[in-house]
């Protein structure tokens, strides 16, 4: 395993420039690896697509739901057994359903908004790396580490970022797209 070097870019000729740039500095061809990355969330890593079997902000809905539902329901039936003298027998049955619907909604409007933060989720301390063409290189040597990081550095790459991994024949092997980037100062 060695350490990876990745420079992010938007465009093709800015990584092809990037790869020979890495060439000249010395690093081997079959060490270097370039691939576009998509944006977060379509990385195609479940059997159904996306990243994540359920979506991170949505793992709290069912028991909101039944919450709501639970004490709407409470509510409906005890409207409904006090107005029971008006609406007879039925009063706390429809009464229990009313208000275990109304409680469910509400508890749909308690959920987070869009790009709301969760308490204790690792995906809101780092950013997920954005889309667009990446380009790595394995630095097996201190020196070779700061050498890509100095060219791609040079080059203009709009984040750098160090990592754990194995490049052979081109191709970075063990990449993580879900993986958390640490980004070089």
């Amino acid at each position: 395993m060695s350490t990876i070097v990745a420079g992010h870019f938007q465009l093709q000729d800015e990584i092809d420039h990037a790869r020979r740039e890495l060439v000249r500095a010395g690093f081997s061809e079959d060490r270097i690896s370039a691939f576009f990355l998509n944006q977060p969330g379509q990385h195609d890593q479940t059997p159904i697509g996306g990243d994540n079997m359920q979506s991170p902000g949505a793992k709290e809905t069912p028991e909101g739901v039944l919450q709501g539902a639970a004490t709407g329901g409470a509510l409906g039936v005890a409207v409904g057994a006090a107005t029971a003298f008006v609406t007879g027998p039925a009063g706390p049955i429809v009464g229990g359903l009313v208000g275990a619907h109304v409680g469910s909604l509400f508890s749909l409007s308690k959920m987070k908004d869009a790009g709301e933060k969760e308490e204790g989720s690792n995906a809101n301390r780092y950013e997920p790396r954005q889309s667009g063409m990446l380009i790595a290189v394995a630095a097996d040597q201190p020196d070779q580490e700061a050498r890509a990081i100095d060219v791609l550095r040079g080059l203009g790459s709009h984040h750098i970022e160090r990592a754990k991994g194995t490049i052979e024949g081109g191709d970075w092997t063990d990449f993580d797209p879900l993986s958390l980037p640490v980004l070089v100062q």
